[in-house]
């Protein structure tokens, strides 16, 4: 896995950016901390890091590759699972190749197919090719990989891999009207296509872009509608493979691969179909100091993990390492966490998440992960709860109003209300159904999802490792999507399809576990510490958070230990301390980044 730069004008001579160029490649430094390189023409220049997964010697970038007396260059970040299927094509028609990577493969396909060989991809990428006349830009069809971009007044086309490295060309990071409603009112989500940032944008997932006197877009990648015909027992085995051929591609690689391991269905099943090809396969789990001691369960998090875990490890006995997290690491990698972002994300799920990875990293470079399961197998309360998926905005969000009272009056004047349900109608709009499961899994995918894999791209590749997730498969969400809703909750459990899929290979406390989401700290040590932590910021008369909140509540919200705003503010974990620490991360978030509001 790779970070990559580019900046190019096909009118203008770019080689006066060669230093920054360089500064922006080195802010990428801990996603490839491999390898670097570079290509520089007059027009067009890139620069790339490597982490070195496949071809280990010989795939280094950017790549160059002539065809036809015409020369092509590209930077990538990625993985394409079926790049032999693709090769031996390739070569049956007269291409020839020079490495073992999957980079060659790419930049070969594209000079025989153009765009439609997008359509051809099973895997996880962002990519820029340069003809010498255009670039082209793809993203993959489920947004894996990141890739953002930026046009200055001169129409010098600016991409990078990180929002940082944009901010790091323009010299300012400012934040305008959209940018603040963005923030309070839908972060850690972001409408698809939009940053935080004034001017900076991201390329959607199944997405485009051609580059020569301006950009011009195109989505490659849509669900379509199509009659399931399969019967439940058909479906059952057809859901069976899919995943097992997803996990099966996902293993490919020229170093170890390893898996994380919650105890819940999706990281078990993981686990269990990877044992069948890596033995012995090492196995990862997170947890917290004293978190026996303090567990307390509640709605969404009703069991702790470690039972679940060691029945697992008596069925499939893996080199199993638990690592526990210290409540006052927690809070000092909240920052590293933000700048691995780039914004306020998910607070101390973020920050744990940033320590486990950089545990894995300390022995592995490939690592598989069960995210995206819940969002297209239903695991998520609002796909059962009628009172969730009916209301209007996202399903996910609760009491706005509630959130909007903490605001200060030049922030509630912005009408962020209006903003959310506009964004949420724009997101329906973009599908002709008025089907319930396709339009929840379609805001998920889109939504949700993206918050979640943007966490966990951030802070895996910040601690230089490339995680996999097989559940983020094409062929396997488009099966589910016109799949009938109650073969999703088959047996009337949450995730039953899949359940009963794999109920023989899992044992018997996992297949009827309960969805839990990823574990957070029940430590009062750790509300005690956020607790000073953000109060002692708002005598920083700097803060960001004073012209954002009004300073009363925000004030009552601390001294009533999170009691005084008792609802999620995002999806089934932010309460209390962990939107203690959100808070917090926008404080740091301002000061590190020197943020301008144009209100």
């Amino acid at each position: 896995m790779c970070g990559i730069v580019t900046i190019c004008n096909y009118h203008r001579d770019v080689t006066h950016y060669h230093n920054k160029l360089k500064d922006m490649n080195h802010l990428l430094k801990y996603r490839g901390p491999d390898d670097s390189g570079e290509y520089v023409s007059k027009h067009c220049m890139m620069a790339h890091r490597r982490l070195s997964i496949i071809d280990l010697h010989n795939g280094q970038q950017p790549m160059s590759y002539r065809y036809h007396h015409k020369d092509y260059h590209i930077t990538y970040n990625g993985e394409i699972y079926n790049m032999i299927e693709i090769k031996n094509k390739l070569i049956s028609e007269g291409y020839r190749f020079y490495t073992m990577s999957d980079t060659e493969v790419i930049l070969v396909a594209y000079i025989a197919y153009k765009e439609k060989c997008l359509k051809m991809f099973e895997g996880i990428f962002a990519f820029v090719i340069d003809d010498g006349e255009k670039l082209f830009i793809a993203r993959d069809q489920l947004g894996v990989k990141p890739l953002f971009y930026y046009v200055d007044n001169d129409e010098t086309l600016v991409i990078a891999s990180e929002v940082k490295s944009i901010l790091c060309f323009i010299g300012e990071a400012i934040v305008d009207q959209r940018g603040i409603k963005e923030l309070l009112g839908l972060a850690p989500s972001l409408t698809p296509g939009h940053t935080l940032y004034k001017n900076i944008y991201s390329l959607r997932p199944g997405y485009y872009m051609y580059y020569q006197d301006h950009v011009y877009q195109q989505c490659y990648f849509k669900l379509e509608d199509k009659q399931h015909i399969d019967s439940i027992e058909e479906t059952i085995y057809k859901v069976r493979k899919y995943v097992s051929e997803s996990i099966q591609h996902q293993l490919l690689s020229d170093v170890e691969v390893t898996s994380m391991l919650s105890g819940g269905l999706d990281s078990s099943i993981l686990s269990a179909i990877s044992y069948q090809y890596i033995q012995p396969l090492s196995t990862y789990s997170i947890t917290y100091e004293d978190q026996n001691k303090y567990f307390k369960a509640y709605d969404y998090q009703t069991t702790q993990d470690d039972m679940y875990i060691n029945d697992m490890l008596k069925m499939y006995p893996t080199k199993h390492h638990q690592v526990i997290l210290k409540q006052n690491d927690l809070i000092e990698a909240l920052q590293e966490a933000l700048i691995a972002r780039d914004m306020p994300g998910m607070a101390d799920i973020d920050s744990s998440f940033l320590l486990f990875s950089k545990e894995i990293s300390k022995t592995h470079k490939v690592c598989l992960s069960g995210e995206c399961a819940d969002e297209i197998f239903g695991g998520y309360p609002w796909f059962y709860k009628e009172e969730l998926y009916n209301q209007p905005y996202f399903p996910w969000m609760r009491e706005i109003d509630q959130k909007i009272d903490l605001f200060h009056e030049s922030i509630k004047a912005l009408d962020i209300k209006s903003y959310i349900i506009n964004a949420y109608q724009q997101s329906l709009s973009e599908i002709a159904t008025t089907d319930k499961k396709k339009q929840l899994i379609y805001l998920n995918i889109q939504w949700f999802m993206q918050t979640l894999l943007t966490r966990t791209d951030s802070q895996t590749m910040h601690s230089s490792i490339e995680v996999r997730v097989p559940f983020a498969n094409t062929k396997l969400l488009q099966y589910l999507y016109n799949m009938p809703y109650d073969y999703m909750f088959y047996n009337n459990e949450e995730k039953g399809i899949l359940r009963e899929a794999f109920k023989d290979v899992l044992p018997q406390s996992i297949i009827h576990r309960k969805k839990n989401p990823y574990p957070k700290t029940h430590s009062p040590i750790y509300l005690q510490l956020i607790e000073k932590k953000l109060e002692e910021s708002l005598h920083d008369s700097s803060n960001l958070l004073l012209q954002l909140f009004n300073i009363d509540k925000l004030l009552l919200f601390i001294h009533s230990h999170g009691q005084s705003f008792n609802v999620p503010w995002f999806g089934q974990l932010m309460m209390g301390p962990q939107l203690m620490a959100y808070f917090y991360q926008i404080y740091l978030w301002g000061k590190i980044y020197h943020i301008k509001l144009e209100l």
